[in-house]
C-alpha cells in the first residue's frame, strides 16, 4: 500500500469515530418575575448546550421569551459581582454556576437576593451596602520613614492580601442570617464590611483606632460565626476565621479581658 493511501485510510477512520454533533436539550428554569408590589415564579423551557452557565440561560430567556426580564450583569467572568442571585435557594453568581451541576430533569429556580429590597425580577437595591462603606474611616497611613519610603513585614502584607480579592457581590451579606432573617441592618454592617474593617485594622501602616466603632456602631457582637458567609464566597475568602474572629478577639481584649479591665480601673 502506498504511503498516501495509508494516510487517507487513517483520516477516514478518524472521521468515522468522531462523535455526532451534540443536540441542544431543554431544561426548565423557574424565574421570579415581579417587583416590590408582588410577583410570582414563571417557568421557562430553554434549549441548553454543554458548558452553559445559568446567566447564559437567562440571556436566552430574555432574547426569545421574556424581553422585559430584568437581570443585572456585567463582566460574565466572576469578577464584577453584578449577577448575584439565589439559585435553588443558594446565593451564587449566575455567571459562574454551570447548568450541568444540576441533575437532568431538575427544575432550576432563580430568584433575587432576599436580603435587599427588590427592584424588578432578579435585580435588587444594594445601595445600603454603599451607605455602610461610607461610615468606615478610610485608610490613614502613618508618616513615611526618613527616606520617604514605607516598610512592612511580608507576613503583614500576606495577612490582608486575601481580603482584597473581594468583588463586592454581596452574597455574604445575602446569606448572613443577622441581616437576612433578623433584619438587623441598623446594628450590624455584615460580613463584607467586617472584612473591610479587618483590612484596615490589620494594615501595619494604618493609624486609626476603629475598635470602639467595631464594637458599637458596626456590631461585631452580632455575628455568631457560623461561617455561612465564608461558605458562599466565590473568591474563597476565609471571611469568618481570618477576618471576623480576629476583630471579635480585639474587641474582647479591649473591653472584656479582666486583667486589662483591672489595669484600666487602677491606672485610668
Amino acid at each position: 500500500m502506498a504511503p498516501g493511501e495509508e494516510i487517507q485510510v487513517n483520516q477516514t477512520e478518524q472521521q468515522t469515530a468522531a462523535p455526532a454533533h451534540h443536540q441542544a436539550r431543554a431544561r426548565t428554569f423557574r424565574i421570579w418575575r415581579g417587583d416590590r408590589n408582588g410577583g410570582k415564579f414563571v417557568d421557562y423551557h430553554v434549549p441548553i448546550e454543554t458548558g452553559m452557565v445559568v446567566l447564559d440561560a437567562l440571556h436566552r430567556i430574555q432574547a426569545a421569551q421574556a424581553n422585559d426580564l430584568a437581570v443585572r450583569w456585567n463582566c460574565k467572568a466572576g469578577k464584577c459581582g453584578s449577577c448575584s442571585c439565589e439559585i435553588n435557594g443558594r446565593p451564587k453568581l449566575s455567571c459562574m454556576t454551570r447548568i450541568n451541576d444540576y441533575p437532568e430533569g431538575e427544575t432550576i429556580t432563580v430568584q433575587p437576593m432576599k436580603t435587599f429590597p427588590l427592584i424588578k425580577d432578579l435585580v435588587t437595591d444594594v445601595s445600603w451596602n454603599y451607605e455602610q462603606n461610607e461610615k468606615i474611616t478610610p485608610f490613614t497611613p502613618r508618616q513615611p520613614d526618613a527616606d520617604g519610603n514605607y516598610r512592612m513585614m511580608q507576613e503583614d502584607v500576606d495577612r490582608i492580601q486575601e481580603f482584597r480579592k473581594c468583588i463586592e457581590c454581596y452574597l455574604c451579606q445575602d446569606v448572613c442570617h443577622v441581616l437576612r432573617d433578623h433584619e438587623k441592618k441598623d446594628r450590624f454592617v455584615g460580613p463584607r464590611f467586617m472584612i473591610r474593617l479587618a483590612t484596615l485594622e490589620m494594615h501595619p501602616l494604618d493609624t486609626v483606632d476603629r475598635i470602639p466603632q467595631i464594637r458599637s456602631q458596626f456590631g461585631s457582637g452580632m455575628c455568631n460565626i457560623n461561617k455561612c458567609c465564608t461558605d458562599v464566597c466565590p473568591e474563597h475568602i476565609n471571611i469568618t476565621d481570618n477576618g471576623i474572629i480576629p476583630l471579635k478577639e480585639r474587641v474582647v481584649d479591649r473591653y472584656y479581658d479582666p486583667l486589662i479591665w483591672l489595669k484600666r480601673k487602677i491606672l485610668g
